[in-house]
């Protein structure tokens, strides 16, 4: 009797089936458990413990991320996903109700989902650039019953949030990891320390360190460039190159990732030289260079205005037959143009397209430029009209380095032209073109215009700059206009815009021309004051200014007391000799050689050179030559047991 009741409930309660997608070779119906048919209903089973059954539902399975796990796969690497995942996948939607979701699913179909599905799930392309979701979902899988994350689930979500930076919710998730007590691996260490060395969590790098070394774990080649990557993004150069030195004197040696890592972090703190050592070390150890080592080191070789070792790099990965990236021509091409170096630049551009490299708009700009400063429009021209044909289109900085030129050669219509061009065709209209034009049409003596467009940068929204004023008081104080270019410059204050060295020297030798020599003496005390260091062309206009007007000794006072400050200026006392000579002024002339001598600024022989060439060049061909055949200057005389120097005022004097 009871057999025949025991299969009777069996055949009564229908088992669930295995689940079914599409293509699988179970089936996957929408499980609903039927109810239990009654065979007895009159029946007390409770009475008798021997007729007592569970009628419950079946406890949940942990399901797999794989169809298949049985036996019969030799090959892990074909294994399919289960169709669960897809599944699972679909519920992230980021929704407010994708825990509810999830919770839902996984009661209808009795499931639960283990450790090694949670990870398969979060390293799925799908999660990699949705943090939210993956933290989400990792906090929903951690509250199933029964359930705790393996290391790897950790490791998998640290690795997804280092993608968008989450650096807040890294380090939760890693003091939640380090609560746990999970040993360390080699695989879980090595992705750590990749994740917190990208992102400079320095700390959080050498506790991973740390961890392998306690629980012995032999840090592979892999491990050791995370390791010096990380240090050397978060500018731990010293500790980087302590790594690197265990490196070389144990049994995982560096190879070029290494040296690059190394290179890097010196080029990033300014070290260049060091990093261009450890590039010969290289050559010692037999490690090979990459084009990496080469780009980084002329990059910063470049950004240091070393255009030479920049062109000496280049050369040497042509000989070892490298491939040369756009960005090293760029280096190399741009570095060759801003020497002045056209020809030698456009000789690296054909090598370039001859290997079949395409140039770009910054190739093409630097070589127009270099071309346009040396004045040689028609090149620069040219090339520009090349750059066009080669499908390339000229920006901003392009059209504004050709209308500089112009401006520059004068040809001020055809820069209007380009201006006009760039005005109707939306090209960004920067202050560069404004600067230029306002200084070509000044020069050129056209100040109305320049004054127009002066103040039709305001109407177009273009911030103006120093140069941009610079220009035009350059303009106005040339074309005698200095209360003008004085009430510009007090604007210039009020707008907040720096005024340079550059902006009081052309006021201060705008001043001195109009002899109104002590309103250019405060302005050269307002620059002083300011802070504001002098250069050798504001010190030439304040001594030439003070000697026309007759103020020799005060212009050499000035120049002592520039010396105290670090700025010597060895041509200072050549241009007021020279000014002094040509102004017919020579009597002057010879009492300031006599002055620089005795205060041993400049020794004898050379200022009596100088006093000769200026002599010359003013047409004072007779004095030049009796000071050549005389002893002034270098030669002495006797007076009694006294032995003096033949001063140059003799010249004027007999």
């Amino acid at each position: 009797m009871r057999k025949t009741l025991t299969k009777s409930l069996s055949t009564a309660i229908p088992r669930p089936s295995r689940p079914y997608v599409h293509g699988s070779r179970y089936p996957f119906p929408v499980y609903t458990p039927p109810k239990p048919t009654i065979l007895y209903p009159n029946a007390n089973f409770s009475s008798n413990p021997r007729w007592i059954f569970n009628n419950s539902v079946p406890l949940p399975e942990w399901v797999q991320p794989f169809s298949d796990v049985s036996d019969l796969i030799t090959d892990p690497k074909n294994l399919h996903p289960s169709p669960w995942v897809h599944q699972i996948l679909n519920l992230l939607d980021n929704s407010p109700n994708m825990e509810q979701n999830l919770d839902s699913y996984c009661l209808k179909f009795l499931i639960k989902l283990p450790p090694s599905f949670v990870a398969f799930v979060l390293r799925s392309e799908a999660l990699r650039r949705e943090s939210d979701v993956a933290f989400r979902f990792f906090h929903w899988a951690g509250k199933q019953k029964g359930y705790a994350h393996s290391i790897e689930c950790y490791v998998v979500l640290i690795d997804v949030l280092s993608v968008s930076g989450d650096l807040d919710r890294i380090r939760g998730v890693f003091g939640g990891f380090k609560n746990t007590g999970l040993l360390m691996n080699v695989s879980a260490a090595n992705s750590l320390i990749r994740s917190f060395g990208g992102l400079g969590m320095v700390e959080e790098l050498l506790w991973v360190w740390r961890q392998m070394k306690e629980n012995g774990i032999e840090p592979s080649l892999y491990t050791y460039n995370f390791l010096m990557n990380g240090l050397v993004n978060s500018m731990f150069i010293e500790s980087a190159e302590r790594v690197f030195e265990v490196m070389e004197g144990g049994k995982v040696g560096p190879d070029v990732v290494t040296y690059n890592t190394m290179i890097k972090g010196y080029c990033k703190s300014g070290k260049t030289q060091k990093a261009i050592e450890k590039f010969r070390e290289m050559e010692v150890r037999n490690v090979e260079p990459d084009k990496i080592t080469y780009l980084t080191l002329m990059q910063a070789c470049y950004s240091e205005g070393d255009y030479d070792s920049c062109l000496s790099l280049y050369q040497d990965m042509e000989e070892k037959e490298l491939e040369i990236p756009p960005h090293a021509y760029s280096l190399v091409i741009g570095g060759l143009c801003k020497d002045g170096k056209s020809l030698e630049g456009y000789f690296v551009y054909e090598n370039m397209i001859r290997r079949g490299c395409k140039a770009n708009v910054a190739i093409f700009t630097s070589l127009i430029d270099s071309y346009a400063k040396c004045g040689n429009m028609e090149e620069a021209l040219r090339l520009f009209k090349r750059m066009k044909s080669d499908g390339f289109e000229p920006d901003e900085v392009t059209y504004g380095v050709i209308v500089n030129g112009l401006c520059k050669t004068g040809r001020l219509e055809e820069a209007m032209e380009y201006f006009e061009f760039c005005k109707g065709s939306n090209v960004a209209i920067n202050a560069v073109f404004y600067s230029s034009l306002i200084d070509g049409l000044g020069k050129s003596g056209r100040v109305d215009e320049a004054e127009k467009l002066f103040e039709e940068m305001v109407e177009k929204g273009c911030t103006r700059d120093s140069y941009c004023y610079n220009a035009l008081i350059d303009a106005l104080a040339k074309s005698g206009k200095i209360d003008e270019a004085l009430a510009l410059f007090k604007r210039m204050e009020d707008e907040g815009c720096d005024q340079t060295v550059y902006t009081y020297t052309i006021l201060i030798s705008g001043l001195f021309n109009e002899h109104r020599n002590e309103e250019a003496l405060k302005l050269w005390d307002m620059m002083i004051d300011k802070g504001i260091t002098p250069t050798a062309a504001s010190v030439r206009a304040l001594s030439i200014g003070l000697c026309l007007s007759g103020k020799v000794a005060r212009a050499c006072k000035i120049i002592d007391e520039l010396a105290p400050m670090g700025i010597i200026l060895e041509t200072a006392s050549e241009d007021m000799i020279n000014v002094l000579c040509k102004a017919g002024r020579i009597e002057q002339a010879c009492k300031l050689a006599d002055g620089i001598v005795d205060r041993g600024r400049e020794i004898p022989g050379r200022v009596r050179a100088i006093l000769i060439n200026a002599l010359r060049k003013a047409g004072n061909a007779d004095l030049a030559m009796k000071l050549m055949h005389s002893k002034i200057g270098i030669g002495y005389d006797r007076m009694g047991s006294i032995k003096r120097r033949v001063k140059f005022r003799i010249l004027v004097d007999s």
